[in-house]
């Protein structure tokens, strides 16, 4: 193992607000003998060096492209908007640089796979932050179930609200509801999520959808503007898992005032249950039930302590640090262990595939 941490440097980096504030330094901060963030370039040179000097980093850069060819920087990580994703990911990988990348990689199917063939041709250790995988709690689930607690898996079923693609948003957010971006609610949450059902139960066989467009217009409640929404608020989907399981699921968006996470396993000896307060499946704290045998009630499966020794307490950089875990594994020995851009291509495929097996239907159209 090398003995100098790897030296990271960041693309799209606020130290004020955003996902790379809140999630990806607090994650860094707990694996300071693996990472030092030491760089940042923003829209701007002068948010760049508020940045540094707001968060001590030694380079505050003019561009992205001084960023990414900087000796100083040894990992790029890409915290933009999805519509940037693509070029910042691609003068990073032309570079020579390592890359980690918020999902979705990129904005639709094809921006994934060129994305993931230039990977290919570098070489380069280039991963995707889908953390749901590296939950502590996904881990335990997957192991429970290897281990027999509910027999053969019969099917698997997930109800979800979204949290954002509902009445209302903030400006900083209303771009989700511009379909053209590429973050919708079927990218983002229920793209998330997938990634984490699939690292417990395996593959997808088949799947079909039905998308479907409730709202026409969202508040903008900073702004006290509405604005035309392009995207689907209601995803619903069938379809069977490699193992024979049946699999459904509907993701809402918004909130309920009933049920805002719940995705249910049911086994020929038993039953699961996982519960939490939004359908972001990586950045929600999931609690998990379970009964079998004669057991006619649920009770809670409380993962051993140890497999949260030396994580975070919070749920959001606890879960992106175990992505760098195995991220850092991976440049330091040659692995493979991290969600990788073949990942991501192949949730992009599964995306697309329920985009495409259904029309999109608005409340005003008719069947």
């Amino acid at each position: 193992m090398s003995k100098k941490p790897i030296s990271v440097g960041f693309i799209g980096l606020n130290p004020d607000s955003h996902w790379a504030a809140t999630a990806h330094i607090p994650a860094l901060k707990t694996l300071p003998d693996l990472f030092e963030v030491v760089g940042v370039a923003n829209s701007t040179l002068e948010s760049a060096q508020r940045t540094a000097k707001s968060l001590n980093l030694k380079h505050a850069f003019a561009t992205p492209q001084d960023l990414v060819s900087s000796d100083e920087i040894d990992l790029v990580v890409v915290t933009v908007k999805v519509p940037h994703h693509y070029a910042f990911v691609t003068a990073a990988l032309e570079a020579g640089k390592h890359v980690h990348c918020e999902w979705p990689l990129g904005n639709g199917l094809d921006e994934a796979r060129k994305l993931a063939a230039t990977a290919r041709k570098t070489g380069a250790v280039a991963t995707v932050g889908l953390q749901m995988r590296a939950a502590v709690e996904v881990k335990y689930l997957k192991k429970i179930i290897e281990d027999g607690y509910i027999g053969d898996v019969l099917s698997t079923t997930l109800v979800a609200d979204a949290g954002g693609w509902g009445a209302e948003t903030v400006a900083d957010l209303a771009y989700l509801n511009d379909k053209s971006n590429g973050a919708t609610m079927l990218s983002i949450p229920f793209g998330h999520t997938m990634a984490g059902v699939q690292e417990v139960l395996g593959g997808i066989a088949s799947i079909s959808g039905r998308m479907i467009k409730r709202r026409e217009t969202v508040h903008v409640t900073d702004t006290g503007e509405d604005i035309h929404a392009t995207t689907e608020d209601q995803v619903m989907v069938t379809g069977e898992l490699q193992s024979g399981a049946a699999f459904s699921a509907h993701y809402r968006g918004g909130l309920s005032r009933g049920t805002n996470f719940l995705w249910e396993i049911n086994g020929t000896d038993g039953d699961l249950q996982v519960r939490a307060a939004f359908g972001h499946g990586q950045m929600a704290q999931l609690s998990i039930f379970g009964a079998q045998g004669g057991e006619m009630e649920m009770k809670p499966l409380i993962p051993p302590r140890e497999m949260y020794a030396g994580l975070p307490d919070d749920v959001i950089p606890r879960n992106v640090a175990g992505i760098y875990a195995m991220v850092a594994n991976d440049i330091m020995h040659g692995t493979r262990t991290a969600p990788s851009f073949a990942d991501a291509c192949k949730n992009h495929e599964l995306l697309d595939s329920i985009e495409q097996s259904a029309p999109c239907l608005s409340k005003k159209q008719d069947l």
